[in-house]
């Protein structure tokens, strides 16, 4: 059995997120630093809410700089979202140049119930310098796997740690 987190004001579980999962529109300011550069900011991001997930959050293709996502090889399949598109994550004039390899993704023809994902792309937070929601620094999810986003918003336990393999 898995002990939940306490849940304290303003905070919600991730034990409470859904199965498939939801995706939502925040409007929360949405910030992505790679290279000492901003190479996205917005307040038109989508969070994707899974069970035992700390939230991933997918920003408009737009709120990226020029350069800052460049197509890669390679796919992968998700059993809710669909086949899963690869990008480079670029710092366009940062000295010396700055690139996460594979390091963002999007689903440009998503399973149906997440059409909404469609020109948004997702980042994995561990491979850039700083990812901020409203100006608080995201805690990379454990494990190198998953691309979720811990804040002080969401409490767990996070699947990815060690030993949450069969969560």
């Amino acid at each position: 059995m898995i002990t939940r987190d306490p849940v304290g004001p303003g905070q919600e579980s991730v034990w409470d997120y859904p199965r498939p999962p939801r995706v939502e529109t925040t409007g929360a300011t949405v910030e992505i630093v790679l290279g000492g550069v901003t190479i996205a900011h917005t307040t038109r991001a989508l969070r994707v809410l899974e069970t035992s997930h700390p939230p991933a959050y997918y920003l408009p293709v737009d709120a990226f700089v020029p350069g800052a996502l460049v197509p890669t090889a390679g796919s992968t399949w998700c059993e809710f979202k669909g086949a899963a598109a690869y990008f480079d994550v670029v710092a366009p004039g940062s000295a010396p140049s700055v690139a996460a390899a594979r390091a963002g993704w999007t689903y440009p023809h998503p399973s149906p119930g997440f059409e909404q994902l469609v020109d948004h792309v997702a980042v994995m937070p561990a491979a850039m310098d700083r990812c901020t929601v409203d100006g608080e620094v995201v805690v990379p999810q454990e494990g190198g796997f998953y691309g979720g986003w811990v804040t002080s918003r969401v409490v767990g336990p996070f699947k990815g740690a060690p030993g949450t393999r069969g969560w």
